[in-house]
Order: C-alpha cells, then sequence, then structure tokens
C-alpha cells in the first residue's frame, strides 16, 4: 500500500507508462476511502481525468465492436446511382456522353470483380511465377488500351514499341522501389507488388498516350517545320528534338500537376486505402510518398522510350518523313467489331424481312381462297 506522495514518486521515478500508474492509483483510492486529504482529492479527480484522456485500452473498450463496413453488392448498386445521374445531366444537357458513361461504369464493375476473383487466388498462393504473370498482363493489356482504343493515329509496329516501353519502365522501377524504397522482402510479395505495378502501368498509359498522340500529331498534320530543318540538312534526331521535348513535358505535366497539389487539396487513392486498411496515418504518407515518386519515374521513362520509337518510325533512317506510316483509320480490332455487328444486324433484318413476307403470302393466299369461295 502507497499514499499519494509514494505513488507521485513511483511514477516519476520507476520505468512504468504514465497510465499504469494512473490506474494504479485510482485502484489504490477505491479499495482505501477512509483515507481521505483535501490533496487526495484533488488528485483523484486529476488522475481520473488524465486516465480517460490518453488510455487507449480504455478507449478501446469503449468502442463499440463491429464498426467495420463490409461492403456488399447493394453498396456497389447505391455507388452506381451517381453515374446513373451523371447519364442523366447528359441527357439533358445534350452531352453526348452518357451511354459512355455507363460502359465505362459496366466495365468498371465487370473488370474489378475479375481482377478480385484473380486476385485472390494469387495471393493465396504466394507465388512469385503468378506475380510475374499478372505484372505483364497489366503491362500487355495497358498496352492494347494505349493502342486501340486511346489513341486516334498509330503508326506501324506500334503495339510492339509501346509494350516494350511499359515493360521497360514499370518493371525495373516495381522492383527497385519495391525492394529498397519501400523495404519489401521478397520484392514480389502479392499483396505490396501487384498494386504497385497497377498504379505504375495505368499513370505510363496516360503518358505514353499523350507523348504519342502529340508527336504523330506534329509530324502528320504540322510537319512543316521538320521539313524545313530536315531540307537544312539536319539529322532526323535534331529535326525532332523540339517536337520530343514538347511531347514529354506535355506528358509529365500530369504527374508533376498531381504531386503539387497532393497532401494539401486532395488525399491519393493509396493513401485513403492504407488508412482504411488499418495503417497509420504516417506510414500511409510516407508510402503515398514512394508511390508518387516512382509514378513519376516510371511515367518519364515509358514516354520517353515510346517517344523514341514513334519518331524512329515516322521518320526513316534517310532522314525522310513517312506519313504512309501512320494509321488514321480506327483500329482494326473495332473495325472488326463494326463488321461483325452489321453482319448480325443484316442477318437479323433478312430474317425479319423473310418471315413477314411469308405471314404476308399467307394473308393474301388466304383473302384469295375466300374470294373464290364467294
Amino acid at each position: 500500500m502507497f499514499g499519494s506522495s509514494e505513488l507521485i514518486t513511483r511514477g516519476a521515478h520507476e520505468p512504468r507508462s504514465v497510465c499504469i500508474v494512473a490506474n494504479d492509483w485510482l485502484d489504490y483510492r477505491s479499495h482505501h476511502k477512509k483515507i481521505s486529504t483535501p490533496l487526495d482529492d484533488t488528485l483523484t479527480h486529476a488522475v481520473s481525468f488524465f486516465f480517460s484522456a490518453f488510455n487507449p485500452t480504455s478507449s478501446a473498450m469503449d468502442a463499440t465492436p463491429g464498426d467495420s463496413s463490409n461492403l456488399t453488392w447493394d453498396n456497389v448498386g447505391l455507388g452506381l446511382a451517381f453515374i446513373l445521374f451523371n447519364a442523366i445531366i447528359s441527357s439533358v444537357l445534350h452531352l453526348g456522353v452518357g451511354s459512355s458513361l455507363v460502359t465505362s461504369a459496366l466495365r468498371c464493375i465487370v473488370q474489378l470483380a475479375i481482377m478480385g476473383l484473380v486476385l485472390q487466388r494469387v495471393f493465396e498462393t504466394n507465388n512469385p511465377w503468378a506475380v510475374g504473370a499478372i505484372a505483364f498482363v497489366l503491362n500487355f493489356l495497358g498496352t492494347l488500351e494505349a493502342v486501340a482504343n486511346k489513341s486516334k493515329k498509330r503508326y506501324h509496329n506500334m503495339f510492339p514499341s509501346i509494350l516494350v516501353s511499359m515493360l521497360g519502365s514499370t518493371i525495373p522501377v516495381s522492383v527497385i522501389g519495391a525492394r529498397f524504397a519501400m523495404a519489401v522482402t521478397p520484392f514480389w510479395t502479392p499483396e505490396q507488388y501487384i498494386p504497385v505495378v497497377g498504379m505504375l502501368c495505368g499513370n505510363a498509359v496516360s503518358a505514353v498516350v499523350v507523348a504519342v498522340a502529340y508527336v504523330l500529331k506534329e509530324i502528320y498534320d504540322n510537319r512543316d517545320k521538320v521539313e524545313t530543318y530536315l531540307a537544312y540538312g539536319a539529322s532526323r534526331f535534331e529535326a525532332c528534338s523540339p517536337v520530343a521535348r514538347e511531347a514529354l513535358r506535355i506528358a509529365l505535366t500530369p504527374t508533376i500537376s498531381q504531386m503539387s497539389v497532393i497532401g494539401i487539396i486532395s488525399i491519393p487513392g493509396m493513401m485513403t486505402g492504407a488508412i482504411l486498411g488499418g495503417s497509420s496515418v504516417d506510414q500511409a504518407a510516407k508510402l503515398q510518398m514512394i508511390i508518387m515518386f516512382m509514378i513519376s519515374a516510371s511515367s518519364a521513362l515509358a514516354a520517353m522510350v515510346a517517344t523514341i520509337f514513334a519518331l524512329s518510325v515516322v521518320i526513316d533512317s534517310e532522314h525522310r518523313i513517312r506519313p504512309d506510316r501512320v494509321d488514321v483509320k480506327e483500329h482494326a480490332i473495332w473495325r472488326g467489331r463494326n463488321w461483325v455487328w452489321a453482319q448480325i444486324v443484316g442477318g437479323v433484318k433478312c430474317v425479319a424481312g423473310c418471315c413477314w413476307r411469308r405471314k404476308e403470302e399467307r394473308v393474301n393466299g388466304h383473302h384469295d381462297g375466300e374470294r373464290l369461295l364467294g
């Protein structure tokens, strides 16, 4: 047993936390109510306030269990209402993007659902080959999206060159960043590596599309300046260096703008996910810093390699501009889709027309028979 002065001395000199000392004091006062002095009463109120404010165990015990939310497809459906609201606005204002919004939202649902199932299996197996396969698939699909869906102009052999640009930027940056900057051992740990590669691929696709689109636009539509340089004896690298610099500057502008406002105006998705997953805010902030620096490096590298490939194709080794190597038509995938759709629609119309003609023939034959009988 100990009094108030003894407790204060004990809390000051023994290597115990203040919360434990405060708890001992409250237990002591509850069992020794007969000993009461003004100093003891004052200390009791002060310690009670201090203990309730700084004891994490008591606040955790007071929390209601089961506060963490478990999202269902009903929640996803409620979230989809925001997209429907945008589609209604598009329809009212005649913006013409309502169908694109709904289609993109449905694609988002299907793609994320499939990814969730696949990644769950990969996380359970914890196999480096499976992680490598997922990383390659992400880069492959990102390249397909950049070439087939986001590029209005394409050059010869664009798909393999963009794929090399993507793989040559996202894989080295993700490996080095995960192993050394993020201190993940082994670096291919699925829960850490796959989300990082996914974010790098998404940002690299945007940078590559912007850079290549600018290069093809300048070479195909506004090639007078480049032709002037070439006519005065400049090499293709000298003639194209202004175009390449401007393409890289435009491609990296979104990443620079994002880094300049992050943490002040916006809370990025990676940091939000880490906080919702239970990580401390400090660790989530540091992780987001590393991710942003990795995104900047991979986007710059991918845009630079893609720009070099594009310029080397549209301007040949003889220092001539080759507009014939630029394709301005729809990608072959969409042309094939349109052809198949036209065949299906034509077949349906043909079948419907045949059925309608047969029905008319039967009706006309019935009327002719009635006239003959009459």
